[in-house]
């Protein structure tokens, strides 16, 4: 087995339990995770500035290493090769790096890869990947369940819809308080019950909740093509019509016909979902219709990360 030495920098707390390592060890790679001064590669992250760079040297001795490299900064022969990965709303040329992972779509760069993050979220056992986690969730999301129509269960559900989220900030407040005038909306999370820290330490699993309702409102934070997180498929597999707010290219990755997408609904100021809520056999079409046209796979990721491993090794 091949070995590659990699530092993290500004990636989140749990990226190394993430596809990308994931991947990277199925292609026949130990990691060995360490600083900047032995890396082969580093892997840089959206939260970059924000991060702890000695993070991997023990506390009692950080301080005086911050010394030493003060005096004494670390010199290499060769630098190692980068790449920025980012599973937020951050552009792909955001850091400087010899490759970039992200969201983004329209990116002529062969250099690039783009990973929709709601793909972190499957369960890839059917291509060898078997130890990825969806804690938040409760479960992995498996394809064939998304390449099924929603089907008609919804309709024995409670007729509200379930919104789970940490803070009321725009589109949220606009959504939220638009359809709650239209529909009985309860919502969890951290921002209605203030005894929950964050959506990791909640006393429920999404997936469990969102089996008693008939919707659930799951807006992306912001827009741009290709930006697509794991809100949507979540609310599906649970068995709801996801109502969400998401750029209008989400058509490449799902199917816009097994949802509700209310960003262009805004300068009508929501009638044409009034008209659906009064319209018995609207949702009836839309629960025909599965989430997933086309089966995604790894390979694209797998030839992508073999390339950067040759030349990070070379």
């Amino acid at each position: 087995m091949k070995v590659i030495n990699i530092s993290l920098d500004g990636v989140p707390n749990d990226y190394a339990s993430g596809l990308v390592p994931l991947v990277i060890q199925q292609l026949g790679y130990k990691i060995q995770w360490g600083p900047y001064a032995v890396a082969d590669l580093t892997i840089v992250g959206p939260f970059h500035h924000q991060s702890k760079p000695m993070r991997f040297i023990p506390k009692p001795l950080r301080p005086f290493a911050s010394m030493v490299k003060d005096v004494m900064p670390i010199k290499r022969k060769n630098s190692p090769l980068t790449l920025f990965h980012t599973q937020e709303n951050v552009r792909h040329n955001a850091i400087e790096a010899d490759f970039s992972i992200s969201l983004d779509l329209g990116v002529s760069n062969n250099n690039h890869l783009r990973l929709p993050y709601w793909m972190e979220m499957i369960d890839w056992a059917h291509e060898g990947i078997t130890t990825n986690k969806n804690p938040r969730y409760g479960r992995l999301m498996i394809l064939d369940r998304l390449m099924q129509p929603l089907g008609m269960n919804f309709k024995g559900r409670s007729q509200k819809i379930a919104f789970i989220t940490s803070h009321l900030n725009e589109p949220r407040k606009l959504l939220y308080q638009h359809l709650n005038s239209l529909m009985p909306i309860e919502g969890f999370g951290p921002y209605f019950d203030q005894s929950i820290r964050s959506h990791h330490q909640s006393s429920f699993t999404k997936y469990e909740l969102l089996q008693e309702y008939a919707f659930n409102l799951c807006p992306e934070n912001s827009l741009y093509p290709g930006y697509v997180t794991e809100k949507i498929p979540e609310a599906f597999y649970a068995g709801c019509i996801p109502l969400t707010w998401v750029d209008t290219n989400v058509i490449c990755d799902f199917n816009p016909k097994a949802m509700i997408n209310l960003m262009p609904l805004v300068h009508e100021n929501f009638s044409s979902f009034k008209v659906l809520l009064n319209s018995p056999d609207a949702f009836k079409e839309i629960s025909q219709h599965s989430l997933l046209l086309n089966k995604p796979s790894l390979e694209p990721l797998r030839v992508f990360m073999l390339e950067i491993l040759r030349q990070a090794r070379s």
